[in-house]
């Protein structure tokens, strides 16, 4: 066990459903009580879906596991009600550095852009996150958390989802409109479909040490060395977890003896002469790993969906674990519920596969190349790596070239099947199948940002330059969205105070210092139509209703 962390043991707790006579039906069941399927839970919930989470243990994870989570992560986190927690216990960082022996080569700022609420990242252990998750699915009326509730059938038919569930007290069996399995890489519902993840295993060794030391040693920063001499010309990355619990990874050699290297008379002298003798450090907690690139053909089948390392997974490089699967949940939750209230087509559910995989596809590329380039597999890479390290020093264009774990950024699906094109030019970098941009905004008087004004609706942003540029019949037109069966939340965006009669549904920001005008290159009549999660839809330079609701419609799978 943890010396900085103590877990709770949550109680088995007998379910109503175990006493019913035939299987109870619910609208939704997630497997897995891991980071993604307690987001899913939440996700849900709040959005009054009631929902079953199930799994087969009683605590959180144990160890430190995903600790880098991005700015989206964040942001979705904030929509869950549990983004504040995560920052305040988390170690805030955005610059990194890259050292080549023991000489600093370069460093990077992973959120160069001023006026976001959220940092680039931040480092926290997963058991802290998990906590602050079961946390907020216990004051959500519609979830039903069941610990050592473990699934041990799946069978899909005649529209509808039976699981057979195996309890300290014996087996029973609910049903479910869906399923969402987050039940991680060895996914057990995704082997009793008969259903396979396919991909590459990567002949490489990595130690994962977390140490207890004084933060005086090193700054909140990601500190990445290739050919470090304490590690014998291999690869070492340090980066600061809440407690002064520092990760470091040692990339080992496939040669390297798994059960060896995970004893602390093993470890402790690599720390040490990574550390120097002067630094005193606890161990705190070890595991010795090699991980795949791989994913599912489809996630989804039928009524079933696949979710975080259940549906892909990638190497630890990059942090792309747990912020591609929140990514997932995030795209999936706002689909099923506009599906089960039937104000969106079952087509809809198409797109969550079709979205995500190009996803998954990104991060697993990404993935790959930078495990290729910090362990190179011949000759010839090792001198092409090496040759970059060396220029990257004096040369910004061989920056980019590299790779110590290209760092977790949302993918944009720019062909995605639920985005209209675009009918005009804009110049900036946030388009249709991006996640819309953050900035400081004024609202009812009082100071918030862009993404926490959002809602778990569709939403529309309207820029104007004078009131004279909303005239009554926009205004109405503005009002009819609203109060469509699919609500379309506009806020009328605006550099300075104004006096509007608005109507219910639309709602006034001030963009204080022009950030979101800028980023999103708005004119005054510029409309963006934003999903539920957030992600940019359509876009046009002048708003037309009638444009906005066939764009919408698409959005819906219509």
């Amino acid at each position: 066990m943890l010396n900085t962390y103590t877990f709770q043991e949550f109680n088995y707790v007998r379910s109503p459903d175990q006493d019913a006579r035939i299987p109870v039906k619910h609208p939704v069941v997630v497997v897995g009580a891991g980071p993604m399927g307690l987001a899913a839970g939440i996700d849900l919930a709040q959005n009054n879906v009631p929902v079953i989470i199930l799994d087969d243990n009683n605590t959180v994870s144990v160890g430190s596991r995903a600790v880098c989570y991005a700015k989206r992560f964040l942001d979705i986190s904030d929509r869950l009600g549990v983004g504040q927690r995560l920052v305040d216990k988390g170690v805030t960082w955005n610059i990194g550095k890259v050292f080549l022996d023991e000489e600093q080569i370069y460093s990077f700022n992973m959120l160069p852009e001023e006026h976001h609420r959220r940092p680039g990242f931040i480092n926290l252990q997963q058991y802290y996150m998990e906590e602050y998750y079961v946390d907020r699915l216990s004051t959500l009326e519609n979830a039903d958390l069941r610990w050592k509730n473990k699934v041990v059938n799946v069978v899909e038919e005649n529209d509808v989802v039976t699981l057979t569930i195996a309890t300290p007290e014996g087996e029973y069996q609910i049903q479910a409109d869906y399923v969402i399995a987050c039940d991680g890489a060895n996914s057990k519902v995704r082997a009793m479909c008969g259903l396979e993840s396919k991909g590459q295993v990567f002949h490489d060794r990595f130690l994962i040490a977390d140490v207890v030391m004084d933060p005086k040693n090193f700054p909140p920063e990601r500190w990445f060395w290739f050919n470090p001499p304490f590690h014998d010309g291999q690869s070492t990355l340090l980066h600061r977890q809440a407690d002064n619990v520092w990760r470091i990874d040692f990339d080992l050699g496939w040669d390297a003896d798994p059960e060896q290297e995970k004893k602390a008379e093993n470890i402790i002298p690599r720390v040490r002469a990574f550390l120097g003798e002067d630094v005193e450090f606890e161990l705190e907690w070890a595991s010795v790993y090699t991980f795949t690139c791989r994913r599912m053909k489809e996630f989804r089948k039928g009524r079933i969906f696949f979710a975080g390392d259940a549906a892909h997974q990638v190497s630890p490089f990059g942090a792309r674990g747990a912020n591609s699967g929140i990514e997932d949940i995030d795209n999936l939750a706002w689909k099923i519920k506009l599906v089960l209230e039937k104000r969106a087509p079952a087509a809809l559910l198409d797109s969550y596969s079709a979205e995500r995989s190009f996803a998954a596809d990104e991060n697993i590329l990404n993935s790959t190349r930078s495990t290729d380039f910090i362990t190179p597999k011949s000759k010839i890479s090792r001198v092409f790596r090496d040759a970059v390290l060396k220029l990257a020093k004096n040369y910004n264009f061989a920056r980019p070239l590299v790779n110590s774990g290209r760092l977790s950024v949302p993918p944009i699906l720019t062909e995605s099947p639920l985005n209209t094109a675009d009918s005009s030019m804009f110049a900036c970098k946030i388009v249709p199948g991006a996640p819309c941009t953050d900035g400081p905004v004024v609202r009812n008087g009082q100071d918030d940002f862009l993404l926490t004004c959002l809602g778990n609706t569709f939403n529309g942003l309207l820029f104007i330059e004078k009131p004279q540029d909303l005239t009554p019949e926009t205004l109405q037109q503005l009002a009819t969205l609203a109060a469509r069966d699919v609500t379309v939340k506009t806020y009328i965006v605006a550099r300075h105070e104004m006096d509007l009669d608005l109507p219910e549904g639309v709602e006034l920001l001030i963009d204080k210092v022009g950030a979101v005008t800028e980023r999103l290159d708005a004119e005054s009549g510029t409309f963006y139509l934003l999903r539920p999660d957030q992600l940019v839809t359509a876009r046009m330079r002048q708003f037309d209703q009638q444009t906005v609701i066939a764009a919408l419609g698409k959005a819906l799978g219509n």
